[in-house]
């Protein structure tokens, strides 16, 4: 888990997804508040508010998420704001951007994608409060790409620590393949089967690390078959 939270308003009227989006950012080390409205959400986002970052519909009841947008810049508010809307059309997104949005995903749209979005928007604004990445004995300084298990260095190449650092990002949750190409190999010619190599020398790399002791937990690089890969906790053996 990391060290610090980041703060999130996430605002949603449907009270599914915001159910679905508010547990999983939970999950993945944030500190989430909720508004259901445009109109609690402009009173959420009042000066002092300590976002770090605004998760926005559009669509909403009361005011519409542009108006709250629109009101939030007029304030001289630069929190980050992702907009999240199922107006997808290409003038839709240009007015939200035009309006002071940083980001724009249409509805629906895959878990892995936002989180990545959102870290991106985070460490830009330097609103992210992570000091380091940790999930069980691992732990990385995003900054400098440093690894340590049981507080033992890791040596990793550029490539191993990015696909490790796409993957502590997203704790408890599947990362796909075509994710993991797309964050590490965004500016290569290599083919999907790239990744598989890369999770193959990760994994060996994290299985040779220091012994474990009694009774202390390790953690190994999992393959779900038709989702992908996920950090998952392995007991000792004694």
């Amino acid at each position: 888990m990391n060290t610090l939270k980041p703060r999130i308003l996430l605002v949603e009227d449907t009270p599914e997804i915001a159910l679905w989006l508010g547990t999983a950012l939970r999950q993945g080390g944030m500190e989430v508040a909720f508004a259901t409205d445009g109109l609690q959400a402009d009173r959420c986002l009042q000066a002092g508010h300590g976002m770090d970052a605004v998760l926005l519909d559009l669509q909403l009841p009361g005011q519409d998420g542009l108006a709250v947008l629109q009101a939030l810049r007029a304030r001289g508010d630069t929190v980050p704001v992702l907009i999240l809307t199922a107006r997808a059309s290409v003038p839709d997104r240009v007015l939200g951007l035009n309006m002071g949005a940083d980001d724009y995903l249409p509805k629906p749209f895959d878990l892995s994608e936002l989180e990545a979005r959102l870290q991106v928007l985070l460490r830009r604004q330097g609103k992210s409060k992570v000091a380091h990445l940790r999930w069980g004995p691992l732990e990385m300084e995003p900054d400098s790409a440093a690894v340590w298990v049981h507080g033992q260095p890791l040596a990793l190449t550029k490539r191993e620590a990015a696909a490790l650092r796409v993957l502590l990002e997203s704790p408890q949750r599947a990362v796909s393949k075509e994710h993991l190409h797309a964050q590490v190999f965004a500016d290569d010619s290599a083919g999907l089967e790239a990744v598989e190599v890369l999770i193959y020398r990760l994994r060996k790399k994290l299985e040779s690390a220091e012994p474990l002791a009694d009774g202390a937990s390790g953690v190994v690089i999992t393959t779900f078959r038709g989702l992908g890969y996920m950090l998952t906790p392995v007991a000792a053996q004694v």
